[in-house]
């Protein structure tokens, strides 16, 4: 069975402790939380309701009238009833499933393409709270929604943006749409807001990028709308907060010959280096795995790598890294220290 939880919930500027929350709830958006749907100002008579609805079992009358308000002609009743929609769907898990079995996803899904940058914002932030529910990710794929969220994240709001990339990532869990978000035109989207998002930003499209490019034909696509320069830049800077997941990103690139040949024009050597010096043990393993794979791969980088001064920090790992780390460090040492020359190399990269 699984644990409740009893949370807080601010609305409005009130607090109410009433209201329950699974483990999978409050979890949900730990890899991915651009939801900020208490921010949102309604009329006392509309923010009783929907409180009433989120601390009480008896919501089911106000989602079927929240649903038939999204087919409005008034602007501003869609706006609510999207928003409220969004709030019930965040906070209660079952409501998620109450939602889209009351005929919600196709109306929320035409309000992405609105013109409207808060209609549009709503519906974006509306399908990423129903898309937590597993029930939900094959409608919502089936129904139409990974174009118009891939056009929200090039044309939204700062948060529309966050909150695509988070909604796509949530379909993404589903293997047979990753290739669907691919075709859409998502990857260069990701990889613009990992450049010039927020930290918010950043961090939505590194997990949203990481999940997708577990498939190969989005790992080009990746690397062909210029992955490698943010990827190095965010783990150049230790403040970013960026370094772990940036690295983690990179890491399911590099087994590409062009993620590999991006890297090193990028100035990506010194930097894993740098990483395998200073960084946090867990960076450090994911920098020598990723060394690794690019020495394993061509005598010339490994070169390049030897000359940066890897050799020392690596010894210091293979004796006090974690286990994994210490494993890869010994490998790459042993690469290292091989006769650098074409014909020792058990394989090469073109560059060679």
């Amino acid at each position: 069975m699984e644990a409740q939880i009893q949370a807080n919930y601010t609305y409005m500027g009130r607090n109410f402790s009433n209201i329950s929350l699974t483990n999978e709830d409050s979890t949900a958006f730990s890899d991915c939380n651009s939801d900020r749907s208490g921010e949102f100002p309604t009329t006392s008579g509309q923010s009783k309701r929907l409180l009433l609805a989120c601390a009480t079992e008896k919501s089911d009358d106000l989602i079927e009238q929240l649903v038939s308000d999204l087919e409005s002609e008034s602007i501003e009743d869609k706006k609510q009833a999207a928003m409220e929609l969004r709030l019930l769907a965040k906070n209660k898990s079952e409501n998620r499933v109450k939602i889209a079995r009351a005929g919600a996803i196709r109306p929320l899904i035409a309000l992405i393409s609105s013109k409207d940058p808060e209609l549009q914002e709503h519906g974006v932030t509306a399908i990423l709270n129903l898309s937590l529910c597993d029930e939900n990710k094959e409608l919502l794929a089936s129904s139409g929604a990974i174009r118009p969220l891939v056009r929200a994240l090039k044309i939204g709001t700062s948060t529309g943006k966050e909150n695509a990339a988070c909604a796509l990532l949530r379909l993404s869990q589903f293997e047979e749409n990753k290739s669907a978000i691919g075709r859409s035109g998502a990857i260069p989207a990701l990889v613009d807001l990992l450049e010039t998002g927020n930290f918010r930003g950043k961090k939505d499209a590194s997990t949203a990028l990481y999940s997708l490019c577990s498939l190969k034909e989005n790992k080009i696509r990746a690397v062909e709308a210029g992955i490698m320069k943010p990827l190095v830049e965010l783990m150049a800077d230790f403040e970013s907060n960026m370094v772990d997941k940036a690295a983690f990103v990179m890491s399911v690139l590099v087994s590409l010959p062009e993620a590999r040949a991006a890297l090193v024009e990028e100035g990506g050597i010194p930097v894993l280096v740098e990483i395998i010096e200073v960084g946090s043990p867990r960076q450090k393993e994911i920098a020598a795995v990723i060394l690794l794979q690019l020495c394993d791969a061509s005598v010339v980088y490994r070169n390049m790598v030897a000359r940066e001064g890897a050799i020392p920090p690596l010894v210091a790992l293979s004796q006090a890294g974690t286990k994994r780390a210490k494993q890869k460090a010994e490998a790459l040492i042993e690469l290292l220290r091989r006769p650098r020359s074409g014909n020792a190399a058990s394989s090469s990269d073109s560059s060679d």
